[in-house]
């Protein structure tokens, strides 16, 4: 038990209790934003002239604060500051270092702090990937592939197509993730343990010297809510579904049995024993770690559902699997990055299951052309596979005199259909070509979309660096006050020791 609160109200604790409940290896990671929040306190209760005379002494010694050993014994990184604080000051200036505040605003403020920086670099992230993406559609806007539902042969769509279907999810969640930064960006601290404190602070200085946007106002709510921990876990989990889902595909495709896509070398590996194997490794691992991160999502949720109102140690058994989830979805993203820009897709015009896949064309023109009704042109064309299949034909030899025959049997209709109309219903390119709906795979409307996304993508390029110049900026404008501060108390020093070497 820390010396600071031995022999107060608990006389003391068990060195194994204080263990147990440490947090001391989780907190390292917010030493650096547990140092600011102490500065930008201390610099404003010398602002306030609530503590003038010893708040150069704690800026001295918060300068001084290095990582600490990992000593289990100390209950968390606020006590490894205060106690090195108190030990790196003049007399007793160090014990003023927790004034009109307390750890529960402290550590809320320290993890909204580290929470901005890694959305910031998560944004970042995905807009790297969002950019590979386009970089990739822009090479393939002409090559067709398969596309499924129920994982069955469906409709012809292209390649970039395709890859702007992700760029668009993950478009999404970059938008998330901005409404998520949004909610971070508000400052607990003031808000002390539970009440706020009666000393005349200002809260909207050290949000400000922060580099928040604004004060969590209601201070039960700043210091007893984790709902931006699990927002941002919620974000986190919609991301690995996305990516999880990418991958299966990825998977399946790189199967010979589709032989879609190519997947390099260098992200696969081989088997032990079967000499032939091309393992998609690399995308198994992420598929199974963006379990972890929706898990994380609900382990978060059963711990903070049935807490009271308030802080509660509860919380810190949260915070862990906040930074787990940022780091796997980061890692998954960049190793992704790499995987998409280095595939190749596998034309293959010549398979039946991509003929087949056009026939909804062909129903088309049966009702645009020949005014036959959408549902019994469906049950035509429908017949017409049947008997294709059946007879174990190509879809590109189909004929009129087969069409024909198929409307008799199915609907007793006597068609008389262009034998250019049913080739051209099949051919698979003219079918992506005539698909140029807006969103739909046609190439013109493709490459629309590309120039679309290219200046989503710079707007967003720059909405993410304007947050992380403001917090740059903030932390920069508190370097210089503190140093200013010194600096003026140094010259004060000096002074009086000038003047006492004269007199």
């Amino acid at each position: 038990m820390s010396l600071l609160f031995k022999g107060g109200r608990i006389k003391s604790t068990k060195r194994k209790i204080v263990c147990f409940t440490s947090s001391i290896e989780d907190d390292v990671k917010l030493l650096k934003h547990v140092i600011d929040i102490n500065r930008a306190h201390t610099v404003m209760m010398m602002k306030h002239g609530i503590s003038s005379q010893d708040g150069v002494e704690i800026l001295k010694a918060l300068k001084k604060l290095d990582k600490p050993k990992m000593r289990r014994y100390l209950e968390d990184i606020h006590v490894y500051v205060e106690e090195a604080v108190i030990k790196g000051t003049k007399g007793q200036a160090g014990e003023n270092l927790h004034i009109a505040k307390s750890r529960n605003d402290q550590v809320a403020t320290a993890i909204r702090m580290e929470l901005r920086e890694q959305l910031i670099n998560l944004m970042e992230t995905v807009i790297d990937f969002q950019e590979g993406l386009l970089s990739k559609a822009e090479k393939y806007v002409q090559t067709v592939m398969q596309g499924y539902t129920h994982l069955r042969p469906a409709q012809p769509i292209t390649f970039a197509h395709y890859l702007l279907y992700h760029f668009d999810v993950f478009q999404r969640h970059v938008e998330r993730l901005v409404e998520c930064y949004n909610r971070v960006n508000v400052c607990p601290m003031g808000a002390a343990a539970l009440a706020t404190t009666s000393f005349p602070i200002s809260r909207e200085m050290v949000a400000e010297l922060l580099g928040f946007a604004d004060v969590l106002e209601n201070s039960i709510d700043a210091v007893s809510s984790r709902d931006f921990v699990m927002e941002t876990l919620a974000t986190l989990a919609m991301v690995a579904i996305d990516i999880s889902r990418l991958t299966e595909d990825l998977i399946i495709w790189s199967a010979p049995e589709f032989n879609l896509i190519e997947i390099p070398d260098e992200f696969c590996s081989t088997s032990s024993i079967m000499p032939q194997k091309k393992n998609p490794d690399v995308l198994e691992v992420i598929r199974a770690r963006m379990s972890h991160v929706i898990g994380n999502f609900t382990t978060c949720a059963l711990i903070l559902k049935s807490l009271p109102s308030g802080y509660n140690l509860d919380f810190q058994e949260a915070t862990p699997k906040l930074w787990e989830s940022c780091a796997k979805v980061k890692e998954a993203l960049r190793i992704l990055s790499e995987l998409a820009v280095a595939s190749e897709p596998i034309q293959d015009l010549e398979n039946p299951n991509l003929a087949f896949s056009t026939f909804t064309e062909l129903v088309r023109v049966l009702f645009q052309k020949y005014n036959v009704p959408f549902r019994t042109a469906h049950k035509i064309v429908g017949g017409l596979v049947r008997k294709i299949v059946e007879n174990k034909i190509n879809p590109k030899d189909v004929t009129a005199e087969m069409l024909r025959k198929v409307a008799e049997e199915v609907s007793g209709l006597s068609l008389a259909v262009a034998e250019d109309d049913v080739k051209t219903s099949v051919d698979v390119a003219n079918f992506v070509k005539m698909h140029n709906v807006k969103g739909g795979p046609a190439p013109m409307e493709v490459k629309r979309m590309i120039n679309s996304r290219r200046k989503m993508l710079a707007k967003t390029r720059r909405l993410v660096a304007k947050m992380d110049t403001s917090i740059r900026d903030a932390i920069k404008n508190l370097d210089d006050l503190v140093e200013k501060l010194i600096e003026q108390q140094n010259e004060v020093v000096q002074l009086k020791n000038e003047t006492h070497l004269e007199v």
